[in-house]
């Protein structure tokens, strides 16, 4: 297909960073336009960029001159990678003017007529895109990724919950300082170090996941009904999130079955078929001391997540280990995802 034109909102943070490494060379994409803040404005990619990944910054945008974050930019798509503050008024300001943005921001996620998506999870969640639109009187839209220890949590729990239903699920998050941007944590902090309090975090995991697997039904998304109870720490690892859970089901299951059911887990044939999709999105490790951020981070390109320790609880029903890497999946890795869904059902045409 011809390649639509996207442009990067944030471009130069370390979000868009990814979001420029992981378009580079996209089948259905390509960057266009690059958007961050008035230091930045004017000046070609390469110098307004303290570039952070291992891999080089790609060729084909480092001449690219940085533009205002502002509708007028040439391009269709807009991948958000804005501060809240930011993105608060900007994003529906794109949307108003006709643009698709695929956030990474939190402060629409929430928002009762924007879908929250995981393809893997609720892509029938697109289906609010409509009522968005009418409600708002838009010619555009906003779609959301969820955050990034929600991403990994609702996409393990989605093979438990259709299978087993779920009641209550105790959720503990090791979270690694990219998570909190660059420069991040402060290094005298983190280091020897584990600060148990992340703003805002627990309070994203605990309504995030319950509106991910929750039921679209009459133009608005009914929550699931569980219940989810987080604590959230920041951990000295570059990328990778770790969460230790604890798991009551509906109905009882043992641990291998737990194990058949996220190991069987596939998307739909339409899901499967897109770019970023992994072969299969719910790796199950035997060993007993995966997975681990150093090790597993990067199964599937950074999008599968890994799953390990599943056994007994002696106060619910099963508890687990599992991992997904934070600024890919659980970042602009999703919102590329939602992208390609949305092209994939028909909602944006090359």
């Amino acid at each position: 297909m011809n390649r639509i034109p996207v442009a990067i909102l944030g471009a130069t943070g370390t979000v868009g960073q990814r979001f420029v490494q992981l378009l580079a060379d996209h089948p259905w994409f390509e960057v266009k336009a690059l958007a961050a803040s008035d230091r930045s404005i004017g000046k070609p990619y390469a110098e307004a960029c303290h570039w952070l990944l291992p891999s080089p910054m790609p060729t084909a945008v480092r001449d690219l001159l940085v533009q205002p974050i502002a509708p007028g930019i040439e391009a269709r798509l807009v991948f958000s990678a804005l501060p809240s503050e930011i993105a608060q008024t900007a994003e529906p300001a794109f949307a108003q003017a006709g643009y698709v943005v695929c956030s990474n921001t939190s402060v629409h996620r929430l928002d009762a007529d924007v879908p929250l998506l995981i393809p893997e999870v609720n892509a029938e969640h697109t289906a609010l895109i409509e009522t968005q639109r009418r409600q708002r009187g838009w010619s555009g839209w906003i779609v959301t990724s969820a955050n990034c220890t929600t991403t990994q949590l609702a996409l393990a729990l989605k093979p438990l919950h259709d299978t087993f239903g779920l009641r209550r699920v105790f959720v503990v998050s090791m979270q690694a300082i990219s998570g909190a941007g660059y420069p991040g944590v402060p290094s005298f902090d983190i280091v020897d170090n584990l600060i148990p309090f992340i703003n805002g975090e627990e309070e994203k995991v605990e309504q995030e996941s319950r509106k991910l697997l929750g039921v679209c039904r009459q133009n608005r998304i009914e929550d699931a009904s569980f219940v989810v109870s987080a604590q959230c720490n920041r951990v000295p690892v570059r990328e990778g999130h770790t969460e230790c859970l604890a798991l009551e089901f509906e109905r009882r299951a043992t641990p291998q079955q737990v194990i058949d059911a996220l190991e069987s887990f596939r998307p739909s044939a339409q899901v499967a078929a897109l770019p970023s999709t992994p072969a299969q999105p719910i790796i199950v490790r035997r060993e007993p001391d995966r997975p681990q951020p150093i090790l597993d981070r990067d199964t599937g390109n950074g999008m599968a997540v890994v799953v390990g320790r599943v056994r007994p609880c002696p106060l619910f029903d099963v508890r687990l280990v599992l991992l997904g890497h934070n600024t890919i999946r659980g970042a602009a890795g999703g919102a590329i995802h939602n992208a390609e869904l949305l092209v994939a059902q028909g909602w944006l045409r090359p």
